[in-house]
């Protein structure tokens, strides 16, 4: 196309790319892309994938979706290519979830800022659960605690988010209604999904597993790991209603990870509406109740400018609770 240009008289190449320039990132009408900011089998590619598949079966885009894995930094690596390399792509959407802005709020993402990007929707809430391996002298959250309480550096715990993420704070969070002081020395090893996490806990490397219900449900399925806790405001529907809750247990803490999606920050409105629109109405399908039941999805739901306001409170309330924990830069 440039040499094509090259060929032109100037005073009609001008134009032309006046023109090229203007439509490159139109509303999208060809293939699209879905960024999940990490290792295939966590949560963010589960998200990345299941809404591809969906929104394909639906109609809802002009053709197919790629789900495109960028591992790293807890979705840091995605966040500042897509700022930097793809800031105006409107055939572009990012999967992201309460770690995005946990690390966000913690100021973890070299500069990166909540205004960089456009915030387009949420689509179910996944929430936090504890799991040690089917054969953990664990037997319930009371027994892990009691072991933190007598010595917080003898129970080591994996993760698919990094030191200080939302998945760490999980643990944190709960230790410290439980009494336990020294929450510093509690371990916890970071890798780059929670699929990750759980096949390093499943090599006998570690004690527990923090993370969410979805990236944990199909290895308590097959019987390698046990749930002791969810930290859900009570006991969650259908075949997840014997997951005891960690309130329930006497540690009030609640912990909804939601599961959503954000834009490159130049998009043009007519884009940016273009997706919360098809995002919408993603959400109100019987496709998609399907697969948020199948997957343990919770109903959860904002978009558009709800999805904006509820993104910039929630890295507000969050860097206000980790700089109560020392997490905070």
């Amino acid at each position: 196309m440039k040499n094509t240009f090259r060929t032109l008289a100037l005073t009609t190449a001008l134009p032309l790319l006046s023109i090229l320039s203007a439509s490159v990132y139109a509303v999208p009408a060809g293939k699209t892309d879905c960024i999940a900011p990490a290792q295939p089998g966590g949560g963010w590619d589960f998200t990345c994938r299941s809404v591809a598949r969906t929104l394909q079966e639906l109609d809802l885009i002009p053709a197919g979706m790629q789900t495109t894995n960028v591992p790293g930094a807890s979705g840091g690596v995605a966040f500042s290519h897509v700022r930097a390399k793809r800031p105006g792509d409107e055939s572009l959407i990012v999967a992201a979830s309460t770690a995005t802005t946990t690390r966000l709020a913690q100021r973890r993402y070299a500069e990166g800022n909540v205004d960089d990007v456009r915030w387009a929707a949420a689509l179910g809430a996944d929430y936090g659960i504890i799991a040690v391996p089917q054969d953990s002298p664990y037997q319930d959250l009371g027994d892990l605690l009691d072991a933190l309480r007598e010595d917080p550096g003898q129970v080591s715990f994996s993760g698919g988010d990094v030191a200080g993420g939302f998945d760490h704070l999980k643990v944190l969070m709960a230790a410290r209604q439980a009494g336990v002081e020294q929450l510093r020395d509690i371990k916890y090893l970071a890798y780059d999904s929670g699929s990750v996490a759980i096949t390093q806990l499943l090599g006998g490397h570690l004690d527990a597993f923090t993370g969410d219900l979805t990236e944990a449900l199909s290895f308590v399925e097959s019987g390698d790991l046990r749930l002791l806790a969810v930290f859900a405001e009570e006991r969650l529907p259908g075949k997840l209603a014997d997951i005891p809750t960690a309130r329930e247990q006497g540690i009030d803490v609640v912990a909804p990870n939601w599961r959503g999606f954000y834009l490159p920050g130049g998009v043009s409105d007519e884009a940016y509406q273009w997706w919360v629109e098809r995002l919408d109405r993603l959400y109100a399908s019987d496709e998609w109740k399907e697969v948020m039941q199948r997957n343990g999805l919770l109903p959860f739901h904002k978009s558009g400018e709800a999805m904006e306001r509820f993104a910039h409170q929630q890295v507000q309330d969050i860097r206000a609770m980790s700089d109560s924990l020392g997490l905070v830069k």
